[in-house]
């Protein structure tokens, strides 16, 4: 029999699926819109239909060994979504125990970020490195550390909110309910709302001045700078500059080998990169300078947060496999 998980993305709009073999190939992936649903119960309905309806497809070789779901507020520990702010239910969601009970194979649940860092282990270009970071630069920005090959998840399951860090204190508002917190400014969002308030600053011309923050997005202004757009251009100098100053800190911490970014942003390539990379070192402490790598992770395209997902299953079947050699 063939080993294949199921890997689950939950995104505040739509919710991504796939069926991943252990080299990372997706042999069947389809979505759901997230949004659709009143009540979650609905949501777990429509979603358990659409895992069988992948699973029947399958060749009959092929055995689904556990389902991995990376969810934005979702705990390790306990297998819920807590109080997530980019979905419409509210409250404690068990989803883990859910698909537990309704495909009888184990159910890995973490947030989206710390699904990312696991494939990134698996998958992608940390295979070989056992102290990394993972920061996601989508909607927010989500992180995950993985330290001495293990993924960090804390006391509570709920470590590495690194985007919610402060920036400054009476700064941006935040979904949270904080203000100036390390999102606001660095991600799709906060480099959006970067490009307005430079729009109200400067008086050059610029091609972003007729465009409305609903309709503005990171792929435009990324063009723009291209193009040699000063507020473009501008408005990516000072979010690399707030990521650098924090990722400077983050290091302290945890003394990765490298630091990968991923997630729409991170695709502006060296726009963000460069001036990330300088500000992280003109603020480490001396005795890292030097030695810390920023990198793109290896897995930019459309599967990529199926195959985090799906990273989780095996990464738990490994430690269970040594738990029990090693006992």
């Amino acid at each position: 029999m063939k080993e294949v998980t199921i890997g689950i993305d939950i995104g505040g709009t739509n919710t991504k699926y796939g069926v991943v073999d252990r080299e990372g190939l997706v042999h069947h992936q389809g979505n759901i819109p997230t949004t659709k649903f009143e009540t979650f119960q609905e949501y777990f309905d429509a979603m358990a239909d659409a895992l069988r309806e992948c699973i029947q497809l399958l060749p009959s070789t092929y055995k689904i060994v556990g389902i991995g779901v990376g969810a934005a507020n979702g705990n390790y520990y306990t297998g819920n979504i807590e109080r997530a702010t980019n979905l419409r239910w509210k409250g404690v969601l068990p989803l883990a125990k859910m698909f537990r009970e309704e495909f009888a194979v184990p159910c890995i649940l973490t947030n989206d970020a710390n699904a990312a860092a696991v494939g990134e282990m698996i998958y992608g270009n940390a295979k070989k490195m056992k102290d990394f970071v993972v920061i996601t630069l989508g909607t927010g920005l989500g992180s995950g550390f993985v330290c001495g090959g293990i993924l960090l998840n804390g006391h509570h399951g709920i470590a590495g909110e690194v985007g919610h860090t402060s920036v400054n204190p009476a700064g941006r508002f935040c979904n949270c309910g904080k203000r100036g917190c390390l999102e606001t400014y660095v991600s799709a969002t906060g480099i959006k709302r970067t490009v307005y308030k430079l729009l109200a600053d400067h008086l050059e011309p610029s091609e972003l001045r007729g465009i409305s923050f609903d309709n503005l997005n990171t792929k435009m202004i990324t063009e723009a700078a291209h193009r040699g757009d000063v507020v473009a251009r501008e408005a990516f100098e000072y979010t690399g500059r707030i990521l650098g100053m924090k990722l400077a800190e983050t290091v302290v911490h945890t003394d990765p080998e490298a630091i990968f970014l991923f997630g729409g942003l991170s695709m502006a390539g060296d726009l963000i990169f460069k001036p990330t990379q300088r500000h992280m070192e003109e603020n480490l402490m001396p005795l890292f300078r030097g030695k810390i790598k920023i990198l793109p992770s290896a897995l930019q395209n459309q599967a990529a947060p199926i195959l985090g997902a799906s990273s989780l299953v095996w990464d738990y079947l490994d430690k269970k496999e040594k738990s029990v050699i090693e006992n």
